[in-house]
């Protein structure tokens, strides 16, 4: 099959359906357009036909992307983006929109709460943080940078350490006090361990407490009653709320901590050296606000 190609005609096409694209809608980017909607429908109709593949699904009352619309629309966004960076002053080169890609926690401990030094820092550039425990696509485009806690495989793509991790178990102060932790660790194999399932890719539900307890010599002390949640910081915040006590990495807890609703029963943070937290981006030349991000996020991790 022939790839398709498109001629110069096709620039309205493609900005008609970049507008569609973003309002989910035909009569509302024709309306943005100055276009009636038959006129909207029939140029995605002509983009469709010289692509070759639908780029809409059209549903009785809405419609949405298909997996193709997904992936141009993400190109177009980027390209967008790209040239009004373009189009401003060179002086005002740091500008436009970076997509961030972190895993929950990190994001919610210790990303959020010193973000607004940035976007003090970089008024221009526009930050758009996602989240979640998958990996970013950057195959789809629309992410710029992604911060993974993670073992450090990540083929095909270019990579950087950006800070260590340590663990200790956290729990709340009324919690260690009912329990008597700070007197007599042993009674740790009374409590309730919280555990982050989704430590890192592939781990085991259990796997910091295991890496903990092998590091400190304390294996025969885990309590065999647990609960099991997604991510770090709600084990961090179930330990607040006095639910049993966590394994709390350092960068995560450490605010919690010197609020006083947390603290280190069992002693201080030990490394484990199983994974840290990087910083991955597509191989090849990045963008001056790109720079700008990771440069930032690094003054932080060594701050």
């Amino acid at each position: 099959m022939r790839p398709p190609r498109l001629d110069g005609g096709q620039f309205a096409n493609l900005h008609t359906f970049l507008a569609v694209a973003e309002h989910l809608s035909f009569a509302r980017a024709a309306a943005e357009l100055c276009l009636t909607p038959s006129a909207v429908s029939h140029r995605i109709a002509r983009l469709e036909a010289a692509l070759g593949y639908p780029l809409f699904l059209r549903l009785t009352r809405r419609i949405h992307l298909t997996d193709d619309g997904e992936r141009i629309h993400a190109a177009l966004r980027r390209g967008m983006d790209e040239l009004n960076a373009a189009l401003l002053p060179q002086a005002d080169a740091l500008a436009g929109r970076l997509t961030l890609h972190a895993h929950p926690s990190i994001a919610q401990c210790w990303l959020l709460p010193r973000l607004a030094d940035f976007c003090a820092d970089h008024p221009l550039i526009e930050l758009d943080v996602r989240t979640g425990n998958e990996d970013a696509d950057f195959r789809a485009g629309g992410v710029d940078l992604a911060l993974y806690y993670a073992d450090g495989q990540f083929p095909g793509l270019a990579s950087a350490k950006l800070m260590e991790e340590e663990m200790a178990p956290v729990c709340s102060p009324s919690y260690a006090e009912r329990h008597q932790l700070l007197e007599q660790p042993a009674k740790l194999r009374e409590c309730v361990l919280l555990h982050d399932a989704r430590a890192w890719r592939h781990a085991a539900h259990d796997a910091e407490w295991t890496l903990w307890a092998r590091a400190a010599g304390r294996e025969a002390d885990l309590p065999p009653r647990s609960l099991t949640f997604d991510r770090s910081d709600l084990c961090l915040a179930a330990a607040v709320h006095h639910a049993g006590i966590a394994i709390g990495r350092r960068r995560l807890a450490q605010d919690w901590i010197d609020q006083g609703k947390l603290l280190l029963p069992l002693g201080g943070f030990t490394p484990v050296g199983a994974c840290a937290y990087h910083l991955v981006h597509p191989p090849g030349a990045t963008s001056a606000r790109l720079r700008a991000l990771i440069a930032w996020l690094n003054a932080l991790a060594s701050g």
